[in-house]
């Protein structure tokens, strides 16, 4: 499977994807595809060999059909975070149905499709909930489909730990909502690696891999380690349910992405923790990375300046 279309191949997780490809590769022939509606955005893939980048919405049906046409395989990264119910529907519901419509048409049945950790149709948020039925699209679609559950996924480009680091940089002290919330953090790196090897081993049609790294780790836990890599140690309490959803509330009025959202908060009630009932990284071949073993580099105190600038320019400070 040589010629590969991946849905959200700009994002964080794709451009690792996309340099797993290419280097899976090895300039023995095809293409992979990588649709973007801003493809200007997507500089830091165009000069990767095999790759080509092209301007598209993928949220086009039309659009779609053409994208699928001679390809050997899709992967879908598209995903939100925030938003309303109707967001998550598009993104995470009516995307998938597309995709498979796409698919079915042009005769393309390798899909790998990436999820989280949590999903089910009683999940405790709007993106627990609408992964769920994203899921179940696909699962009815006679698709030779391998779905990924990551947990919350870390690395030099995540908007994640680089929050805190940004934030503990600047503030006194960190008010936490959902400090207790327990998280099984992974590697990009494991990631894209576990997409890549999905593609190779006809083993994994049909199975779910839940995604995680090797600790559990509260959101207190882990933001107190970012402030500790990035040298900026600050005290971080947990704040009340009530005033931490009222500090969600007041985060969404706030303009651009939020950074914090109330359906955030009620992803975090439900342990973003694999149940071991699924196989994982191991059944693939990876043994997961800590995030001890690789972001006190991607976060030491001399990248601060740079990420406190991107953050600044992303937010207009």
């Amino acid at each position: 499977m040589n010629n590969i279309l991946i849905l959200g191949g700009s994002g964080f997780v794709g451009r690792s994807v996309c340099d797993k490809l290419v280097e899976r590769s090895g300039g023995a022939g095809g293409q992979i595809v990588v649709p973007s509606r801003r493809p200007a955005r997507a500089k830091h893939l165009q000069l990767l060999p095999t790759l080509r980048v092209v301007q598209a919405d993928v949220h086009s049906a039309t659009e779609l059909r053409g994208l699928v046409q001679g390809v050997d395989a899709v992967i879908n990264l598209v995903a939100v975070l925030h938003g309303s119910a109707a967001e998550f529907e598009r993104v995470h519901v009516e995307l998938p149905h597309k995709l498979a419509e796409a698919c079915k048409a042009a005769g393309v049945r390798r899909l790998v499709h990436v999820s989280a950790l949590g999903v089910g149709e009683a999940a405790t948020s709007r993106y627990l909930r609408s992964k769920a039925a994203g899921e179940a699209v696909l699962k009815g679609a006679n698709l030779d489909l391998t779905i990924l559950r990551p947990s919350v996924i870390f690395g030099e480009h995540d908007h994640f730990t680089n929050l805190f680091a940004t934030l503990l940089a600047v503030a006194p002290f960190v008010p936490l909502a959902g400090a207790q919330a327990r998280f099984q953090p992974v590697w990009v790196q494991d990631v894209a690696a576990a997409i890549v090897r999905c593609l190779d081993q006809l083993s994994s049609i049909g199975q779910t891999f839940e995604c995680g790294g090797p600790d559990v780790l509260t959101l207190k836990q882990i933001v107190e380690q970012v402030g500790r890599w990035s040298g900026h140690e600050r005290p971080v309490f947990g704040l009340p349910d009530m005033a931490a959803r009222a500090q969600a509330f007041l985060m969404e009025l706030m303009p651009g992405t939020p950074l914090m959202s109330r359906d955030n908060i009620d992803s975090m009630r439900t342990p973003n923790v694999a149940g071991g009932q699924l196989p994982g990284l191991a059944a693939l071949g990876i043994s997961a990375s800590p995030m001890d073993s690789v972001l006190p580099d991607y976060l030491s105190p001399g990248r601060g300046l740079a990420r406190l600038d991107r953050w600044r320019a992303r937010h207009g400070g």
